[in-house]
């Protein structure tokens, strides 16, 4: 099977890093890698009231709803980067809605004070999207019901290593039968928008210069 064969692989040239799928024991260092890269790439510690907004966003909900579609990059003593998601995005919403939201709105009732840095993603609008995770629901998620999230550290980045967690998790999805998917990117991180143009994404009908969102197949 792809997956398999892909992710339990170490890979060549990239000084004994491991793809593979993601174990509970993870998930501290993906709430990490998270924050780590929270700012449009950059670290975003110490950007919110809350170190923990970023991922309780971000990455944790599709470790709990999806974690047999969550794959990690490891180097042997900790993961380094992920990819995240969810094969039904509908679906994954009326679930963050029943079972996420009450805790996270415990957790972050309210934005918090401010902390004299101005991220893109203000925690305003963390906590909104917290709140409203219908905001995931695109016009085209008949067509691209999928949808994904991809961290890597700094030091792992340009080393071919995003492109295999995404074939990584279009492969997965092939083999459920999941026709392609989305995700959403800061406008302001260029880096990213030129890499998912590299591999072969492409802008959907719903797509803005502010808000942009590419799809793609999972077929390679």
């Amino acid at each position: 099977m792809f997956m398999n064969d892909v992710a339990q692989a170490e890979l060549g040239g990239t000084g004994g890093l491991t793809i593979r799928p993601y174990r509970p024991a993870d998930r501290d260092d993906v709430a990490d890698v998270c924050l780590r890269t929270g700012a449009s790439g950059a670290d975003a510690t110490g950007m919110y009231s809350d170190d923990t907004l970023v991922a309780d966003v971000a990455a944790l909900p599709y470790l709990e709803f999806a974690p047999d579609l969550a794959f990690v990059v490891d180097d042997g003593e900790r993961v380094l980067g992920y990819v995240i998601g969810v094969a039904d995005t509908a679906t994954f919403v009326e679930w963050w809605e029943r079972h996420w939201t009450p805790g996270f709105a415990e957790r972050h009732p309210q934005p918090g004070p401010p902390t004299g840095h101005a991220p893109t993603s203000t925690e305003e609008l963390l906590v909104w999207v917290g709140l409203h995770p219908e905001v995931t629901r695109i016009p085209e998620i008949a067509d691209y019901p999928a949808h994904l999230h991809i961290n890597l550290l700094p030091e792992l980045q340009g080393r071919g290593l995003g492109r295999r967690l995404v074939d990584t998790f279009r492969g997965a999805l092939a083999e459920r039968g999941v026709p392609a998917l989305y995700l959403g990117v800061d406008a302001s991180n260029t880096g990213a928008l030129a890499f998912y143009a590299r591999l072969g994404f492409h802008e959907l009908r719903s797509s803005t210069p502010e808000h942009p969102l590419l799809g793609i197949a999972t077929a390679m």
